[in-house]
């Protein structure tokens, strides 16, 4: 074996690196997993763009719904932003616990829809707490059962409120109205895009009286694709590759700019020979008498309508009117 074959045989990966570049054993495959070749085409990666605005915009609806939390629950409620983070929609659902409750609302500006999550803790939470139950163990075991239509109707009462504060939380970029359309108990009737599409998820942890819950909200990108350009900015007001401080100090030295404006007293066409003939101390005539009408021009721009007059000796233009700039360009 030559020199150039051996280097190129070290350089191959052998079956053990491949398999560990893919993460399993190819020995170790159980029947009903899916090869790795598969999983590598068909994986589940969603190239997303980040939203740092979104992120503004949900810890400010967490400062925002622990006002009104603490009024409803008439106590002390502890609102902060757990996560935040995008996926495919798909995956967004199969992390839903049994027997919560899912909101489905509706944009009404943007003309789409989100989902809220509100799982079976916060719901046994929120009863307990509006209807006077006093405080509980931590961790105190429960039975999973269908929600009872109280039950239902108190949480329909905090999703309400969480909604009217999203809305608030939107205001300072966009103008949105979030409204409830109805709840599900099945992820497979609160589907509200493809699966395969990317979504915006966040959750938002509430603690009071020892209770802990949670909600969580869906918002597909088809939905937030209205208000993209505003979400992606770095900060409220931003204005990609503009200046807002030279903007405004150039607009001011223009005023000060020195221009060359010319009168075109008249307009004439005659033969190359007798131009090329004119030579100095020749006269030519023009068909501008007094008070005849001109343009006053800037380069080749005309500007104004004028007259042609005297004043004080000297040949002077009164302007009468500016020129449209539709008409300039000869429309």
């Amino acid at each position: 074996m030559s020199n150039a074959e051996a280097e190129q045989a070290e350089s191959l990966l052998g079956q053990d690196e491949i398999d560990m570049i893919f993460g399993t054993d190819a020995g170790k495959v159980a029947a009903d997993e899916p090869a790795p070749i598969s999983r590598l085409i068909h994986g589940t990666a969603v190239r997303y763009e980040r939203l740092p605005m979104a992120e503004i915009v949900f810890e400010r609806l967490s400062r925002i719904l622990g006002t009104s939390l603490r009024n409803l629950f008439q106590d002390n409620v502890e609102v902060r932003l757990a996560d935040l983070a995008s996926q495919r929609l798909a995956d967004s659902f199969p992390a839903i616990g049994a027997a919560s409750l899912l909101a489905v609302f509706r944009a009404r500006e943007w003309d789409n829809l989100g989902v809220m999550v509100i799982d079976y803790d916060t719901i046994y939470n929120l009863t307990e707490i509006l209807l006077g139950g006093r405080s509980v163990v931590p961790n105190r075991p429960r039975f999973m059962r269908p929600l009872t239509s109280i039950e239902r109707n108190l949480t329909e009462r905090m999703i309400r409120l969480v909604l009217h504060d999203l809305t608030e939380s939107f205001a300072p970029i966009c103008a949105v109205t979030f409204e409830l359309e109805r709840t599900e108990t099945d992820p497979r009737f609160a589907s509200v895009g493809r699966n395969a599409g990317a979504a915006l998820t966040a959750r938002i942890g509430l603690t009071t009286a020892n209770r802990n819950g949670s909600v969580g909200i869906i918002l597909p990108y088809a939905t937030i694709e209205p208000v993209r350009e505003l979400l992606l900015q770095q900060f409220m007001g931003e204005k990609f590759g503009r200046d807002s401080i030279w903007e405004a100090h150039l607009a001011d030295e223009l005023w000060h700019t020195d221009i060359e404006l010319e009168a075109v007293l008249d307009q004439q066409t005659m033969k190359l020979s007798a131009l090329m003939a004119l030579k100095e101390g020749d006269v030519m005539p023009l068909d501008a008498p007094k008070g005849a009408a001109i343009a006053l021009r800037c380069g080749d721009v005309d500007l104004f309508n004028a007259r042609i007059g005297v004043r004080n000796g000297r040949i002077a233009a009164e302007i009468g009117n500016a020129i449209d700039p539709a008409a300039r360009r000869g429309g």
